[in-house]
């Protein structure tokens, strides 16, 4: 007799012992970038703080970027940064709108796959909820494999692969872990062009002036990051082609551009304020503008772009100006995210 067959007939478990092994079942777990808690100075303090701090996001070597970060940025930035949340601040909810798209988008993807028993949860990069708890959450329902959707849909160091990092990060403190998936990024897919086509289409049949201009704004990144094999800007490229094609319209009509400028290094261009300042002064007096890059309203939409950007153009000599809300919580933004799953899904349901 083994020892393992003495064990088994001691605790009564004699030929059982292969039937007590049940499988799991695979949850999604969808990570967007991050939110302070508030919209006051030391919730943006500790936010900027943590994100900045990130040597994805900031490739300079700690000993030069911390006593900058630390002295100048974090005793500057916040107080501008909250005023600006305070102005797209959800305050029914008092969250950031990033948080409450987020949210929403998890919930119904949830409804969506719950009668095949596929949870699906959502946390953050940065802040809170963070990733960590989400993959919490998920084993605690039953999860032995998690396919993690981070929510960009052009891949970044910056952005993906930090996603990626902090889940696997979680993973490292857990005896038991389950299997991780990631979902490639989706700069191109038919599932998420249709559903920036169908946005487009729907706020632009919403006004009651046709723009001159559709400029589609991304989020930049330094120059340097794409030397060194950031393969950003090519994915951001792709997006453009396809949408363009879907929607029928030339580069001219639908410019690419990019906001978000940070620090004295060089960025990807062109930018979108002087982009949308020279147009202004070319005559151009009608625009529209949308931001593929974020599949949920955020500070860069809802202030930079809806705010700051607005301003800029109209003192220009722009004179109607209007935005393309991100896909947020819509039914073609579910639909999209309910493709990408199912298909990634593949073998583990």
């Amino acid at each position: 007799m083994s020892f393992i067959d003495a064990r088994n007939r001691r605790t009564g478990n004699a030929g059982t012992a292969a039937a007590t092994v049940r499988r799991g079942t695979a949850g999604v777990l969808l990570v967007n970038l991050g939110t302070p808690d508030a919209a006051d100075n030391r919730s943006v303090r500790r936010y900027l703080g943590e994100f900045l701090s990130d040597r994805r996001v900031i490739e300079a070597s700690p000993l030069v970027w911390q006593p900058i970060l630390r002295g100048i940025v974090l005793n500057t930035r916040p107080r501008k940064s909250a005023a600006n949340y305070k102005r797209i601040w959800n305050d029914a909810r008092n969250e950031s709108p990033l948080r409450t798209y987020t949210r929403s988008q998890a919930e119904q993807l949830d409804a969506r796959l719950a009668a095949e028993r596929i949870p699906v949860e959502w946390g953050m990069r940065y802040g809170t909820p963070g990733t960590a708890g989400a993959i919490d959450r998920l084993i605690a329902r039953g999860c032995d494999r998690i396919l993690l959707l981070p929510l960009y849909p052009q891949y970044s160091a910056t952005t993906t692969a930090t996603a990626n990092d902090q889940a696997f990060r979680a993973l490292m403190r857990l005896r038991r872990q389950p299997a991780l998936r990631t979902v490639p990024s989706f700069p191109d897919d038919p599932a998420y062009i249709d559903a920036l086509a169908t946005g487009v289409r729907r706020r632009l049949g919403e006004l009651d002036w046709t723009p001159e201009v559709l400029i589609a704004s991304f989020h930049g990144l330094p120059v340097e990051y794409v030397q060194r094999g950031d393969p950003y800007v090519t994915e951001c490229a792709r997006t453009m082609t396809a949408l363009r094609e879907a929607l029928g319209m030339t580069p001219r009509e639908l410019p690419l551009t990019f906001q978000s400028r940070f620090g004295p290094t060089r960025w990807l261009g062109p930018y979108t304020e002087p982009k949308v300042r020279k147009l202004a002064a070319a005559g151009i007096r009608r625009i529209a503008v949308l931001t593929p890059g974020f599949l949920a309203d955020c500070i860069e939409t809802l202030d930079e772009i809806g705010n700051e950007l607005r301003e800029a153009f109209e003192h220009a000599g722009g004179e109607k100006f209007a935005t393309v809300p991100c896909l947020n919580d819509s039914p073609e933004a579910i639909d999209m995210l309910e493709r990408l799953v199912r298909r990634e899904l593949a073998g583990w349901r």
